[in-house]
C-alpha cells in the first residue's frame, strides 16, 4: 500500500482526483443555484455512447478522442433536453430523465458490442461505468489536470459575472452581460468537467461529485463565495480520499469510494453545519424556548409585583 502511494504515477493520480474534485465542486455550485443538479446526472450518462464510439473509431484507448466523443454525446444530450422542453409540454426534469435513460441504454448496448470484438474486452472500457483512477497513465492524468485547471480558471476569472448571472439575470442583462453567452459557457464547463471525470469516477457516479460537495457546503455558509470555496475543498478531499481507499484493493472501482467519502462529508455537514446543521438548529430552538420561558417568568413576576402594589 505505502509503496504504491510513493510511486510517481500514484501521486499524479491523487493530484488529478484532487483537482477534479475541486473543479466538480465549483461547477456543482453553479448547477445548484441554477436548480439543474439533475442536469449533471443526465449529461454524465449521456456521455457514455460518445466514449464507446470514440474507442470504436480509433480501435484503441485514446483519451483525447474518447473525451471528444463524450463531449459531443453529452452536448447532444443537452440540446435534446432543451429541444424537448421548448417544443412540448414535457417538463425539464422529465426530459432529463428521458435523455439519461435513452443515452445510457445506448451506451451499454454499444459497450456490449465493442467488448465482443477482438481486443475489446481488454480495452478497459468497463472502468468508465464506475471509474478506475488506478488505470490512468501519465498522459491521461496530464490531460485531466489541464482541462480541470481550465474549468477552475473560468469560474474564478468570471466570478462576479457568475454571481450576476445566477442571482439577478435581469440586472445582469441591463449591465450588458450576455445571458445566452453565459448559459453556453456554463453548459460547456459542466460538460467539460463531466467528460474529464468519467474515467476516474465513472458515468454513473460522476453526478455525485458535482452535487454532494455543493449541497454539503450550503450547510456551512450563506455566502456564495465561501460556498464555492468549501465545495471545492469538499470535492477535492472526497476525490483524494476515495482514490486512496480504492488503491487498497486490486481492481476496486474509484467512483463508489469517492461517493462514500462525499456522503460522509454530507452527513457531517447536515449534523454539524454552522448555518443549517441539525445540531445548530436544535441548540437554537432550545435557546429560544429557554428565552421564552424566562420571558414568561419575568412577565408573571412583574404582574404579581404590580398586583401586590
Amino acid at each position: 500500500m505505502m509503496s504504491m502511494l510513493f510511486s510517481a504515477n500514484a501521486q499524479w493520480v491523487l493530484l488529478s482526483t484532487l483537482i477534479l474534485g475541486m473543479a466538480s465542486g465549483m461547477i456543482g455550485c453553479l448547477a445548484y443555484w441554477k436548480r439543474q443538479s439533475l442536469m449533471s446526472d443526465a449529461l454524465s450518462h449521456a456521455a457514455l455512447p460518445g466514449v464507446v464510439i470514440g474507442f470504436a473509431l480509433i480501435g484503441s484507448k485514446n483519451l483525447p478522442v474518447m473525451i471528444a466523443g463524450a463531449a459531443v454525446s453529452a452536448l447532444l444530450g443537452a440540446l435534446l433536453i432543451q429541444w424537448i422542453r421548448t417544443s412540448s409540454r414535457i417538463k425539464e426534469d422529465t426530459a432529463m430523465g428521458m435523455i439519461l435513460s435513452v443515452f445510457f441504454g445506448l451506451g451499454i448496448m454499444l459497450l456490449t458490442i465493442v467488448n465482443r470484438t477482438a481486443g475489446g474486452n481488454q480495452s478497459g472500457l468497463d472502468s468508465f461505468i464506475f471509474g478506475q483512477a488506478a488505470s490512468m497513465v501519465r498522459k491521461d492524468v496530464t490531460i485531466m489536470l489541464f482541462l480541470a485547471a481550465v474549468v477552475i480558471l473560468v469560474v474564478c476569472i468570471a466570478f462576479k459575472e457568475w454571481k450576476l448571472f445566477l442571482f439577478d439575470p435581469e440586472f445582469a442583462r441591463g449591465l450588458g452581460l450576455n445571458n445566452r453567452l453565459m448559459n453556453s459557457v456554463y453548459l460547456a464547463v459542466l460538460v467539460l468537467v463531466i467528460v474529464i471525470g468519467i474515467q476516474a469516477v465513472g458515468v454513473i457516479l460522476m453526478a455525485a461529485l458535482l452535487i454532494i460537495p455543493s449541497v454539503s457546503a450550503r450547510y456551512w455558509t450563506h455566502s456564495f463565495k465561501w460556498m464555492v470555496i468549501l465545495s471545492a475543498i469538499f470535492g477535492g478531499g472526497a476525490g483524494m480520499t476515495g482514490t486512496l481507499i480504492s488503491t487498497m484493493g486490486v481492481g476496486w472501482p474509484t467512483g463508489p469510494f469517492i461517493v462514500v467519502a462525499s456522503s460522509a462529508l454530507f452527513v457531517i455537514s447536515i449534523v454539524f453545519g454552522s448555518e443549517k446543521g441539525l445540531l445548530i438548529k436544535a441548540l437554537q430552538l432550545r435557546a429560544q424556548k429557554r428565552q421564552h420561558v424566562y420571558a414568561v417568568m419575568e412577565r408573571s413576576s412583574a404582574e404579581r409585583g404590580g398586583g401586590m402594589g
